[in-house]
C-alpha cells in the first residue's frame, strides 16, 4: 500500500475549492444566470472534455420543436425553496418561472408558489411538463387506451401524446399516473425528445463485427446518451449519497434539472452525438473481451463519486473506503472492471464471470506510471487502458478502457458518471476531439 494508507490510495480526484453561494429563496428577480452548472464540483483538473454550456434558446433553430419561452411570468415566486436547494435554483426557475413547465400547483392565499423540491415526481406531471416543453399543441391520435386513465381525465392528453412519441411507454396499456419515474425514464423521454433516437437505437443495438451482440435494457442507449447531455446532476463530493442511479426515482428538483439541461442545448450537440453514435460497431473480441464488455455496459448511468469503486447495490465493505453509494471516479471504473480478486474483501468474481488481472495501482497516474510500455493510439487494443493530460502539466489525470473502433468503458465529471464515450477521430465531422487530442499513451493489461 501506498504511503498515506487505504484513503490515498484509493482517492483519485483532486477537489476544487468550495463555492459559496448567497441565496435568494424567492426567486423574484430576473432571468436565469448563465454560470457554470457545475460550478459547486469538479473532478480532477482534466477530466474529461468541458461541459456542455447552457444556451437559453431564443430560435427553433436551436432545438427543434421546443417551445420558446412564451409562458414566462414575472410575479411567479416560489416559497418553499431553501439553501439545499441552490444546486437547482437555475433549473426551477427556468422550468417553473421563465416557463410554465412544471408550474403545477396553484397559486397560494399569499400569491406565492410551491414548488415541492424534494417531492417524488409523479409520471402524470413528468408527461404534462415534457409535452408542454416539446410538443404544447399535440394531440392524441385518437386511438391510445389506457386501462388506468379515462380519456375525459385532463392527464390524458399530456399521457397519450407521450406515449405515442416514444417518450414514456404504458405497459399491458396502464400509464400508472401517480408512480413516479426513475433516471432511466427521464432520460428516455428526454434525449428522444430532442431528437437522438437513431444514436440510442445504435448503441442498443452495441455489436462486434462479426454481429455478436451484447444483450442490454430497452433504457440502455437513451441512459448513455442523457449522461453525455449531462442530464443527470452531478452530486459534489461530500453528499454522494444524493447522486441517483439510473434505477432511483427522481425527486422534483432532479427533473427539473434534467429538463433544464434539455431544453438549453447548444445547436451542434445533437447532431455532435448522432454521428458519434450512428454504429456503434466493435471489433472481433474474444470470449474475454466479450465478458468485459458485456460487465462494463451494465454500469451505464452509474454516478461519478469521488474515490468511488463499487457496483453492488449493497454498501461497500467499510475495509474498502465504505463509499455511500455505488458509483465510479475514472480509475475506479477501470479497477472495477480489471483488478483481479485479492481473496479478500476486494472479490467480486462471482458475480463477474471474469477473475480479472493484475492491477494493483489505484489512481490514473499510478496506472500510467507503471506501464511497462507506453502504448501509442494506433496500437491500441480493446481492454487496453487509456491515459490522458487534461490539463496539460505533464501529469497523468483520467483514464478509462479502450473497447475498440474509437470507443472506451468511462466515468468523468464531466458527463456525471459511467457512459461509453467517443475516444476517436472526429475527422472535424463531429465531437471536440478533446479524447484524443489529450491522450497520452496506453497500456496493455489482459495477457497477450
Amino acid at each position: 500500500m501506498p504511503p498515506g494508507g487505504w484513503w490515498v490510495r484509493r482517492r483519485l480526484c483532486t477537489i476544487a475549492a468550495a463555492i459559496v453561494v448567497s441565496l435568494s429563496v424567492q426567486l423574484s428577480v430576473a432571468t436565469p444566470t448563465h454560470a457554470a452548472h457545475r460550478d459547486a464540483v469538479s473532478g480532477e483538473r482534466g477530466s474529461g472534455e468541458l461541459a456542455i454550456p447552457i444556451v437559453y434558446p431564443r430560435t427553433h433553430a436551436q432545438l427543434a420543436g421546443l417551445s420558446m419561452r412564451s409562458t414566462a411570468a414575472s410575479d411567479v415566486t416560489f416559497s418553499d425553496l431553501d439553501a439545499s436547494d441552490v444546486w437547482a435554483l437555475d433549473a426551477i426557475r427556468w422550468v417553473g418561472k421563465d416557463n410554465n413547465w412544471m408550474r403545477d400547483f396553484s397559486r397560494n392565499p399569499d400569491g406565492t408558489y410551491d414548488f415541492r423540491p424534494d417531492a417524488m415526481e409523479s409520471r402524470r406531471l413528468f408527461a404534462r411538463a415534457i409535452v408542454r416543453a416539446f410538443a404544447p399543441a399535440a394531440q392524441p391520435g385518437g386511438s391510445t387506451t389506457f386501462t388506468d386513465l379515462d380519456p375525459s381525465s385532463k392527464w390524458y392528453r399530456p399521457a397519450a401524446v407521450a406515449v405515442e412519441r416514444g417518450w414514456m411507454s404504458a405497459p399491458r396499456d396502464a400509464f400508472d399516473p401517480a408512480g413516479h419515474v426513475t433516471m432511466a425514464m427521464t432520460h428516455r423521454a428526454l434525449v428522444l425528445a430532442v431528437g437522438l433516437e437513431p444514436a440510442a437505437t445504435a448503441l442498443n443495438d452495441i455489436h462486434t463485427r462479426d454481429g455478436m451482440t451484447f444483450p442490454t435494457k430497452a433504457t440502455f442507449g437513451t441512459t448513455v446518451l442523457g449522461m453525455r447531455l449531462g442530464l443527470r446532476y452531478n452530486a459534489p463530493t461530500g453528499k454522494e449519497s444524493n447522486d441517483v442511479a439510473p434505477f432511483d426515482d427522481l425527486s422534483r428538483a432532479q427533473v427539473a434539472y434534467s429538463l433544464w439541461r434539455a431544453t438549453t442545448l447548444p445547436s451542434w450537440v445533437v447532431p455532435d452525438l448522432l454521428g458519434q453514435y450512428r454504429d456503434v460497431q466493435l471489433p472481433h473480441l474474444g470470449p474475454r473481451l466479450q465478458e468485459i464488455v458485456g460487465w462494463g455496459i451494465r454500469y451505464a448511468g452509474y454516478p461519478y463519486i469521488w474515490g468511488g469503486e463499487w457496483g453492488f447495490e449493497t454498501r461497500e465493505p467499510s475495509a474498502l473506503g465504505g463509499q455511500p453509494r455505488s458509483g465510479f471516479d475514472c480509475s475506479g471504473l477501470s479497477w472495477w472492471l480489471l483488478r483481479a480478486d485479492e481473496g479478500s474483501s476486494w472479490n467480486i468474481s462471482p458475480p463477474r464471470p471474469y477473475n480479472g488481472w493484475s492491477l494493483p495501482q489505484r489512481t490514473s497516474a499510478d496506472m500510467a506510471a507503471m506501464a511497462p510500455r507506453k502504448i501509442a493510439y494506433r496500437d491500441l487494443e480493446p481492454g487496453d487502458l487509456m491515459f490522458y493530460d487534461g490539463d496539460g502539466d505533464g501529469v497523468v489525470d483520467h483514464v478509462d478502457t479502450f473497447i475498440g473502433n474509437g470507443f472506451a468503458l468511462d466515468s468523468s465529471s464531466t458527463p456525471g458518471g459511467v457512459s461509453i464515450m467517443w475516444v476517436g477521430n472526429s475527422h472535424s465531422l463531429y465531437g471536440s476531439d478533446w479524447y484524443r487530442n489529450h491522450f497520452v499513451w496506453g497500456r496493455h493489461i489482459l495477457p497477450r
